[in-house]
């Protein structure tokens, strides 16, 4: 079993920052994928930003140039720094991380998320 502990999130001001991290725990044996997804309200879960085992990124268009991704993989941790926030990026951002366990099963686990408000 894989758990994520997101932290990070909070109250920001537009044009502000903040950074989200996530743990992951458990019987990972590798990972392959990690990524933060946002869900508004109303609105459907998307994806933000992931980065893969060999370190390719993929991010939403409405936060290249702000938003970027990173990982540990020793640690077993993901982030994401975000700057220049906008009110629009108001959401409960979840980890997401895929791999495999020592059982030779495949997980793919997410985080309980963590509220962002952009709001003055």
């Amino acid at each position: 079993q894989v758990q994520l502990v997101e932290s990070g999130g909070g109250l920001v001001q537009p044009g502000g920052s903040l950074r989200l991290s996530c743990a992951a725990s458990g019987s990972i044996f590798g990972i392959d994928t990690m990524g933060w997804y946002r869900q508004a309200p109303g609105k459907q879960r998307e994806l933000v930003a992931a980065i893969t085992s060999d370190d390719n990124t993929n991010y939403a268009d409405s936060v290249k140039g702000r938003f970027t991704i990173s990982r540990d993989i020793p640690r077993k941790m993901v982030y994401l720094q975000m700057n220049s926030l906008k009110p629009e990026d108001t959401a409960v951002y979840y980890c997401n991380v895929r791999g495999g366990t020592y059982y030779l099963t495949d997980f793919n686990s997410w985080g309980q998320g963590t509220q962002v408000t952009v709001s003055s």
